[in-house]
């Protein structure tokens, strides 16, 4: 191609210039180039601001200098349409060139849309999770390093750093049929204290619990006698993997957690929450599965959901996810995980520290109910319930014949004195599971 572009020079300067302008997207399209690099290369390109808009989806502009720019062109010199039957519903590209259209615009912008029409066909393609760098994650994650530090972090990691992500806490948990709380200092509860560390918190600590090389220890004390213990790292890719996530899916075991970086494509904002519940649901029976040993804890995973946030500032939505992980409990696919943005003010309630929470005459009260015989299903349906607000889909969530919820319930508020008909009562028993699960997850 050199030789080439030497030889056309010599002979026709605008024959070597088109040359140019192909081998530049040819070369993006061979690195599988996304949507931000192949806009901000064709802006230095053309010299001139340039876009592109999936119909229906996210607009992305850049300046010829590389700075991406906010809202509508103001003026567009020249555009492309992209997409047909095979690729999608397609969109367009632009450039934004304050005088007449440029020599090669009509070649850039044919090219350009060319390139966009491929990417578009990439991006349908579902991408495995990709098990990645833990110390590249841990740098992307951690607020105290420099700006240009996490952006080539993000870069190494295939991930773009003007898009935003999701980041999502995985950890494993072992809890009774009730889906209770693990109590302080157990495995359970040491796989979520990050939600009340800061986003920082990922060097190991002096006792081995928090950092990496903790990993070992708290995964290793969670069998209590039943075999070898899982990997939370392992179990993390097992999850995604069923995920069928759609976008760039980063995975790194951090501590006791493992962290899982989420970038759809083109900063699509959807959360990742209910892909996750459809893997829950479809994960293999562990050791509730016929056969095993009477009063086994049943060993499943849980999962918290951090905010969008900008790609340089992970570290926020992996504090976020690390705070829902807290309200997540094994049990049920929508108990198991939980996403930040739909708790709302709620998350509020893991500020409050933990013995406060146990000191509360409701917690100590659920406590007792779930400790008693029966109690771990009539936790189950009470839980049920106070989600859905029906007894229909509180026994389809569970499985059950209305008639057993209704006598489980009965039994709940015969127990604690609600009547869980009465709107008051109802969001008072919410709040109390709220703050009793959070009570064993300091």
């Amino acid at each position: 191609m050199k030789g080439l572009l030497l030889r056309l020079s010599a002979l026709d300067a605008d024959a070597a210039t088109a040359v140019r302008v192909i081998a530049h997207f040819e070369a993006l399209m061979s690195a599988g180039s996304d949507a931000v690099s192949l806009v901000r290369s064709t802006a230095g390109l053309a010299q001139c601001a340039a876009g592109l808009e999936r119909t229906g989806g996210r607009r992305v502009r850049f300046g010829p200098g590389g700075a991406a720019l906010p809202g509508e062109p103001e003026r567009v010199s020249g555009s492309a349409f992209f997409g047909d039957t095979d690729s999608g519903p397609g969109g367009r590209v632009w450039l934004e060139r304050p005088g007449a259209p440029g020599p090669f615009d009509e070649l850039v912008l044919e090219w350009m849309a060319i390139a966009a029409r491929m990417l578009d066909g990439r991006r349908r393609a579902a991408e495995p999770p990709h098990a990645a760098d833990p110390a590249l994650v841990e740098l992307v994650l951690s607020e105290r390093e420099a700006v240009e530090d996490r952006a080539r972090a993000l870069r190494l990691l295939g991930l773009v750093p003007e898009l935003p992500l999701r980041v999502v806490a995985v950890a494993l948990a072992e809890t009774g049929a009730a889906g209770a709380p693990p109590s302080p200092g157990s495995p359970g509860a040491a796989g979520s204290a990050g939600g009340r560390r800061g986003p920082d918190a990922l060097a190991p600590a002096a006792d081995g619990g928090n950092g990496a090389g903790g990993a070992e220890t708290a995964s290793a004390g969670s069998g209590h006698g039943a075999g070898p213990a899982p990997d939370i790292g392992v179990e993390t890719v097992a999850l995604l993997g069923r995920s069928g996530l759609r976008g760039s899916v980063r995975i790194a075991r951090v501590g006791p957690l493992g962290a899982v970086l989420v970038q759809r494509p083109d900063g699509d904002p959807a959360s990742p929450a209910e892909e996750l519940r459809a893997a829950a649901a479809a994960r293999p029976a562990g050791p509730e599965a016929p056969g095993q040993p009477a009063g086994r804890a049943v060993r499943s995973v849980r999962a918290g959901v951090g905010g969008l946030t900008g790609a340089l500032d992970a570290g926020v939505s992996w504090q976020q996810a690390r705070v829902a992980l807290r309200f997540a409990v094994a049990g049920t696919p929508e108990e198991a995980v939980t996403d930040h943005d739909d708790l709302g003010p709620v998350a509020l309630l893991a500020e409050i520290p933990a013995e406060r929470l146990r000191a509360r005459p409701e917690v100590r009260a659920l406590a007792e109910l779930a400790a008693g015989e029966g109690g771990g299903t009539g936790i189950a349906a009470l839980a049920a319930f106070c989600r859905t607000g029906s007894l229909r889909q509180a026994a389809a969530e569970l499985h059950l014949h209305h008639s057993s919820v209704a006598a489980r319930l009965a039994h709940v508020e015969e127990t604690l004195g609600w009547r869980l008909r009465d709107q008051q009562d109802r969001f008072r028993a919410h709040l109390a599971l709220y703050a009793w699960r959070l009570s064993g997850t300091e």
